[in-house]
């Protein structure tokens, strides 16, 4: 194996180039190898940190004492031989030269190049990133999280959003001695994507381990002072608190290629069964991707099952394999003691079905057209049984549903 790259003039030349230091690109680097090429391989990242399981970052490590997160690396050099340069993102692709610039003016060429570049944290108005203030979504930003909370004395953490990044971060910043309230814009916790009876035993989990609940109420403006930071919401009331953890999600990072790339209306890069781009020896996979799912339809999905597979897939297709990507991927969290798996679209402006199954519940998501998601709420072991729910025509009553799992 080698992993030598080649200069030519101020070209550091690559034979596969990944943009983006996540698992999708991990991922892409063991598929290149599994797939047997040898030729260099060279990613690319804005982070300061290699590829790291991010799921860990609002999950298992807040149960133990990796302060540093040092477990939820990847040892992708050492695993396939590729090459990592941190800390400068990509700024353009010039698709026919084949070369990629990055924001410190660096050249790099490609034979084949996987644009995996995941998303960035949606972030509030008058709340920029900053000693107090963090958009929850990097390695570096769990360390500097993890020990805010922990400092002494115990501080007041506002968390902001209540979907799955900010339950988590809630519901793990619970296992320190800080202050957590959770600040969201529905009459319950999660109520975007949880039917009542499930928004409220969520609720009850938070609460239970002592997190304080503002819900109804959306960030209007933030203040950030020298000692804390005031958010003042929509309901006339406001929130102080030491630091601010943001957790409304993300966009695709695919800004520095648009007019180089298809994208699709939500700032996706369009693919085709084979990840491939609308630009030869370019490839997209993980949070950036629109891919044509075979049950799903086409989409994107900003979960760690996507990147990883699809990130391996990729990386076979650019060492020439040959097999369309059809993986469905799954999600999953975990809150405290509640968990769920989960495929497809979960929202409760579809109708939705609650089937008791056991100690757990199952809900199905419908529109007019088709069942569109399920919820495995405490019901384990059961993607596959979803996903053919998902593949199948829409009952004439959705209530049939119903005794269908579990």
């Amino acid at each position: 194996m080698s992993s030598d790259t080649r200069e030519t003039s101020d070209i550091r030349q690559h034979d596969f180039l990944i943009i983006g230091a996540g698992m999708a690109a991990h991922a892409a680097a063991v598929g290149i190898r599994a797939q047997g090429a040898t030729g260099s391989i060279a990613i690319l990242g804005a982070e300061a940190d290699g590829p790291v399981e991010r799921p860990a970052l609002s999950k298992d490590l807040w149960s133990g004492d990796d302060a540093e997160g040092t477990s939820a690396l990847k040892d992708t050099a050492g695993e396939t031989g590729a090459s990592l340069v941190l800390g400068d993102a990509a700024a353009s692709i010039d698709v026919e030269a084949r070369t990629v610039t990055t924001e410190s003016g660096a050249v790099h060429g490609y034979g084949e190049l996987l644009v995996a570049t995941g998303g960035v944290p949606r972030t509030l108005d008058g709340l920029d990133e900053g000693e107090r203030v963090i958009a929850y979504r990097s390695l570096d930003d769990y360390r500097r999280l993890r020990a805010l909370a922990t400092a002494t004395p115990a501080p007041r953490i506002a968390v902001v959003g209540a979907g799955f990044v900010g339950t988590e971060i809630a519901a793990s910043l619970s296992r320190t001695d800080a202050d957590v309230v959770l600040v969201h814009p529905g009459a319950r916790v999660a109520d975007h994507v949880l039917p009542d009876e499930l928004a409220t035993e969520l609720e009850r989990e938070l609460t239970e381990h002592d997190v304080d609940l503002h819900g109804g109420a959306e960030v209007s403006r933030g203040e950030v002072r020298l000692d804390g930071v005031t958010l003042h919401l929509d309901d006339d009331t406001s929130v102080d608190a030491d630091v601010v953890v943001i957790g409304l999600g993300v966009r695709p990072a695919t800004r520095f290629v648009e007019g180089v790339l298809d994208l699709a209306d939500d700032g996706g890069i369009v693919v085709d069964e084979h990840l491939r781009t609308s630009a030869p020896h370019v490839w997209a996979a993980g949070d950036v991707a629109q891919y044509p799912d075979p049950i799903l339809g086409l989409t994107r999905v900003e979960h760690v099952d996507a990147a990883t597979t699809q990130g391996e897939a990729a990386g076979r297709a650019m060492a020439g394999g040959t097999e369309p990507y059809a993986h469905t991927p799954i999600f999953w969290s975990d809150v405290r003691d509640l968990g769920y798996e989960a495929v497809g679209t979960l929202s409760t402006r579809l109708q939705t079905v609650v089937d008791p199954v056991g100690d757990g519940t199952v809900v199905y998501y419908l529109d007019d057209d088709a069942v569109r998601g399920v919820l495995l709420w405490n019901v384990w072991e059961q993607t596959d049984a979803a996903k053919e729910v998902l593949a199948g025509p829409r009952p004439a009553d959705p209530a049939e549903l119903r005794g269908r799992i579990g």
